[in-house]
């Protein structure tokens, strides 16, 4: 029997690394003793002189000392707070990088969750951006208080002290704009700010949301309570101050959680929300709807997602996870018929005016379980020929795997924000299924996150 080498590697030892790869977390990944150590900042060619600063049975992480050789595709980063921050992991990589990198973390992916010959597939170059800054569409700043004044941001890495965010460079500038401008308005009028321990204060986060083709903004307080002192002052100072404000909106949440929205929404001025335009289609955006944060990527990815599909009129479509029904009206005027799935009833009754505002009689969406519903509309005699699926992180339902394996649709055509689970996927797949080509669109520049679209075929 073969006994697990023990770890040589000693908690705050300094020892000299070569960094090979890219982590799926945008870390430097080095060997040092043939034991795996991750480096956050990092990159690869570099040789880096490391700190171990976390034992783990299986891995190390460390810090860098100093850099001894650089690599030719490190870039002094934008933001002032980007290494405080965490919201960013690859601003000091050169953008052009960014995307092979990003192609090479999914190659990883299937390397370790797939028996399928890597060589062998077809991997495209990733999709980028021409300008891979200022794209977020919606920010959610944590509120916090400091000698007085009103700080707005995000919690530092693995820590609990919030970074005021002044100007962040990955989001709108009209976000950024609106963020700044309701900090001042909550600090001249001392509004209570909340205090995550003491659990006393009222403003606890300040949403902004802009549609970016219309220009329209959102803005979202969420609070601890009901009652918003000096309510009328707040609502009139962000009209005046922010003209392009279509839409103000109190969420209350009481609770001790690090979720940010509670169940209750209050209008407080204007409409209950904005519009927002992707190409032909136009959306309207609650506070809570969900929506792609980068817009201009987005139409990139979805037209990846009709050339995948190659329809012709004919064919019947599954939109699994099909949310307010983006993908699906996307493709709705080149389907017989589109039916989609999702099992937040909301989206579902979103859907089904987005549908009926574009004017498609071909769609038909149900609240619940693509896992479940599936094999109902295969028994009534109801075969999609494509079937579409944009997961969370955790990817697929292993019950939907299943029912995909037993109907037997022509063509999955897999959106995925998460390249592990994506892989995970193809191997079980892979008994009936082959994967024809992965398209990785860069959705979230200056991140290690990649969005890739798949097509997936049956084997004939």
């Amino acid at each position: 029997m073969k006994t697990e080498q023990g770890i040589k590697i000693q908690l705050n030892q300094t020892f000299p690394l070569t960094i090979k790869r890219l982590g799926i977390n945008g870390e430097g990944v080095g060997y040092f003793k043939k034991q795996v150590v991750f480096v956050p900042g990092a990159l690869p060619g570099e040789e880096v002189v490391v700190e171990a600063t976390k034992i783990n049975p299986k891995f190390a992480e460390a810090k860098i000392k100093k850099i001894r050789i650089k690599s030719p595709h490190r870039v002094q980063p934008l933001c002032p707070v980007y290494d405080q921050c965490g919201g960013c992991q690859l601003q000091h990589l050169h953008y052009d990088q960014q995307l092979k990198e990003k192609r090479d973390i999914i190659l990883q992916s299937l390397e370790r969750h797939t028996k399928l010959a890597i060589d062998k597939l077809d991997i495209r170059e990733t999709i980028g951006m021409e300008d891979p800054w200022g794209y977020r569409n919606k920010s959610s700043f944590q509120v916090g208080q400091k000698d007085g004044k009103v700080l707005a941001g995000l919690y530092g890495l693995n820590s609990h002290q919030l970074i005021d965010i002044d100007q962040c460079a990955v989001q709108h500038s009209q976000t950024n704009e609106a963020t700044s401008k309701v900090k001042q308005i909550l600090e001249e009028l001392r509004i209570p700010i909340y205090n995550e321990k003491s659990r006393k204060g009222i403003i606890r986060t300040i949403v902004t949301r802009v549609g970016v083709q219309t220009g329209e903004l959102q803005i979202v307080l969420i609070t601890s309570q009901n009652e918003i002192p000096k309510m009328e002052i707040i609502i009139e100072e962000i009209q005046k101050r922010l003209p392009n404000v279509k839409s103000v909106v109190q969420n209350i949440n009481g609770q001790k959680t690090s979720l940010i929205f509670g169940e209750e929404t209050v209008p407080l001025a204007g409409e209950e929300f904005i519009q927002e335009t992707l190409g032909d289609l136009q959306f309207e955006l609650s506070a809570r709807t969900f929506f792609q944060l980068n817009p201009v990527q987005t139409i990139k990815l979805y037209n990846e997602v009709k050339k995948a599909a190659a329809l012709t009129g004919n064919e019947k479509v599954v939109d699994a996870y099909c949310g307010v029904g983006t993908i699906g009206l996307w493709l709705a005027n080149q389907a017989a018929e589109i039916r989609g799935m999702d099992v937040i009833p909301e989206s579902i009754e979103d859907a089904k005016k987005n549908a009926k505002r574009h004017g498609f009689t071909n769609t038909k969406y149900v609240p619940g379980k693509a896992e479940e519903i599936l094999p109902k509309w295969v028994k009534k005699g109801w075969k999609p020929d494509v079937v579409v699926v944009d997961p969370p992180r955790t990817g697929l339902d292993g019950q939907l795997l299943q029912t995909i394996l037993q109907v037997k649709p022509e063509k999955l055509i897999y959106v995925s924000c998460n390249p592990s689970t994506l892989a995970k996927d193809i191997q079980t797949l892979s008994s009936k299924y082959e994967v024809k080509y992965i398209q990785p669109v860069d959705m979230f520049p200056q991140t290690a996150h990649v969005e890739c679209c798949a097509l997936i075929k049956l084997i004939k």
